[in-house]
């Protein structure tokens, strides 16, 4: 048997040896034996050759550390190196710990804390923006809510392709940095000049007498059409504030989060941005509810809705400033993470590539019938809800004031659905939370549309309540939006991206571009479309209002049709998926070579050295359980 070769005394060694790697020749003994073990599972005893009496040797091999950027490969390297700086007192490879603050390292805070701060100055503003608009649109003279649809579908359309086509030129000349910036001080110098500027001189430029005299030879049926025309300023911010929403919300913030944050930051805190969004949506409501309340406060001849509109598009730029600092603080303090250079393959699917691959599967289908028939139901009762809304507070401070407190009740009830959504996936599962969208759309539907159409009765009973049959209409349209627009953020939309992961890589990739090109613009425009055909056909919003309740219970039960079909199939895939995983994983797993007569072989777990009696008489004889790779 050899000696034992200690690291001090019998050999002395220097204080900094010189590093060579180098690969040992295949033996047959029980050093080559580790090493070959060494691949399939984590050792302790990994590099350490035994002599017979269990000490170790000085000739053991270590596995060099992986450096950053290397490719994975094994480097042995001399034990006595790792002995010799150890007894420096130093280190082979020392990784520096970053400095954390609650837990969370300080590098991750300098990205997420003005990323969140962004996020809310953002939405803040967009809240204010969305409800403003609808106020200038739906309560000016010579307009309505008929506006609305064929604004959506003839000028909101056109300028958001047009925007997207001029913010792809832009990209490909402009630097990042430059191109936010590029991008966003357009909007916030609009927003300003239109509450300082544009909106107090508009009687001096909106076309009123020619509108007029395009609606008396037309008729009455064209007045959506006409009243675009008439408050075309109106319409521009209406389309800004639209753009506000899918361009720096869509575009320009999530486009920069994903730039500067890692996959495992990602998982961590984008959760949190979306219930941050839904405090941002409670501010600003109450916001837009102190701003339209001034009109209280101001002498008879002033206008109050301009004095409001002052007020609120202030406090927009303010914000505005807010995000670019935000944004330049960031790009001089945070270091961008490094990126795989490897780009993922996305089909470039034509319209009607994306129809066939719509029609050719029952799973795509499905899914794509859900995407559509949100976005018509939606459309469908909001636009019917603002009609009335503008018949019963027909001031723009009232009706601005009554959407600041939907707006907090809409952030109220998001923030706590999206509490809640975690526990209805666990509790119900898929097929429950995808139900529950559209269950909540057909309730609340029915009963707006019912006091709609048969309020006259109802009339003395309501009356008992202090209301009228118009009033409880706009609060059941209300609830009918809030509870809506909290299950589409907190369980539709879950829902709606869970459904594409036990799909294969093909159909998931070609499923949800068909879906992108096809079903969300259809969606958005097929209500705007709807309406349009009802109020050319039968003369206006109001006397189309039975017929676009029928179509909305057909649609919504034709979307739960679609969930309960899509459940059972998403159910199946799960099963199927789950058992080719427990294939895979019993597929893997190999038994450890057992011991020979010689016992030179492999340590078990349960085996133990003893200095005392040499490494073959206390071996163990079982052979290992099998292990996984």
């Amino acid at each position: 048997m050899e000696g034992v070769l200690q690291t001090r005394g019998l050999l002395s060694l220097p204080s900094k040896p010189k590093i060579k790697a180098f690969y040992p020749l295949p033996q047959g003994g029980l050093r080559n034996r580790f090493n070959s073990l060494s691949s399939l599972k984590p050792n302790p005893f990994n590099g350490v050759s035994l002599s017979s009496n269990g000490f170790q040797k000085v000739q053991g091999f270590d596995t060099k550390p992986q450096l950053f950027g290397q490719k994975k490969r094994c480097f042995p390297i001399c034990k006595a190196e790792a002995a010799a700086a150890a007894a420096d007192g130093q280190p082979l490879f020392v990784e520096k710990e970053q400095p954390k603050f609650m837990g969370i390292e300080l590098v991750t805070l300098k990205k997420i804390i003005p990323l969140g701060a962004m996020f809310f100055c953002i939405l803040f503003n967009y809240t204010i923006l969305r409800d403003t608009k609808d106020v200038l649109v739906v309560t000016a003279k010579g307009s309505s809510a008929e506006i609305i649809p064929f604004l959506k579908t003839w000028v909101n359309l056109p300028m958001a392709i047009g925007f997207m086509l001029l913010y792809t030129k832009l990209a490909n000349v402009l630097s990042k940095e430059a191109l936010f910036y590029t991008v966003i001080l357009p909007f916030i110098a609009f927003f300003g000049a239109f509450g300082f500027v544009l909106y107090p001189l508009s009687n001096y430029f909106h076309p009123t007498a020619f509108a007029d005299k395009l609606l008396n030879t037309l008729g009455p049926r064209f007045l959506g059409p006409i009243a675009i025309l008439r408050i075309w300023s109106f319409c521009l911010f209406y389309v800004m504030a639209e753009l506000w929403g899918s361009v720096v919300v869509s575009v320009l913030f999530w486009g920069f989060a994903n730039q500067i944050t890692t996959v495992d930051e990602a998982k961590r805190f984008y959760p949190l941005f979306g219930l941050g969004a839904n405090v941002a949506l409670i501010f600003s409501g109450r916001t837009v509810k102190y701003f339209s309340s001034l009109r209280s406060s101001l002498g008879p001849g002033v206008d109050g809705w301009a004095i409001s509109l002052k007020g609120m598009m202030s406090i927009v730029v303010m914000m505005g400033g807010a995000i670019c600092f935000f944004y330049w603080w960031v790009n001089r303090n945070v270091a961008l993470p490094t990126r795989s250079k490897k780009k993922k393959v996305k089909p470039n699917m034509t319209t009607m590539e994306s129809l066939k691959f719509l029609v050719s599967s029952k799973y795509i289908r499905d899914l794509a019938t859900l995407v559509v028939a949100y976005g018509i139901s939606i459309n469908l009762v909001e636009v019917t809800w603002k009609s009335k809304l503008k018949a019963q507070f027909p001031s723009p401070n009232e009706y601005s004031s009554f959407m600041g407190d939907f707006s907090t009740a809409t952030g109220i009830a998001t923030f706590t659905m999206m509490l809640l959504s975690q526990w209805i996936f666990d509790k119900y599962g898929w097929g429950a939370a995808a139900k529950i969208t559209p269950t909540v759309l057909l309730l609340t539907g029915v009963g707006f549309f019912s006091l709609l159409l048969f309020g006259a009765p109802l009339a003395p009973t309501l009356a008992k309540f202090g209301m009228t049959p118009l009033l409880a209409a706009v609060y059941v349209g209300a609830m009918q939006n809030i509870f809506s627009k909290s299950a589409k953020y907190s369980l539709f939309d879950p829902c709606k991206e869970m459904a594409y992961i036990p799909l294969d890589e093909d159909t998931k990739v070609k499923g949800k571009a068909a879906i992108d090109v096809v079903c969300n613009p259809l969606g958005k425009s097929g209500g705007a479309l709807i309406q349009q055909f009802m109020i050319l056909t039968f003369g206006s919003l109001a006397s189309s209002t039975p017929y676009l309740g029928g179509v909305l219970l057909v649609i919504v039960l034709a979307w739960l049709g679609a969930a309960k079909s899509l459940d059972g199939q998403f159910t199946q895939l799960r099963q199927e998926e789950d058992l080719e995983k427990e294939m895979e994983r019993a597929s893997l797993k190999i038994p450890v070579v057992s011991q020979n007569e010689n016992g030179n072989g492999p340590l078990s777990s349960g085996s133990s050295l003893n200095p005392a009696e040499g490494d073959s008489t206390n071996a163990s004889s079982e052979p290992s359980s099998p292990r996984s790779l």
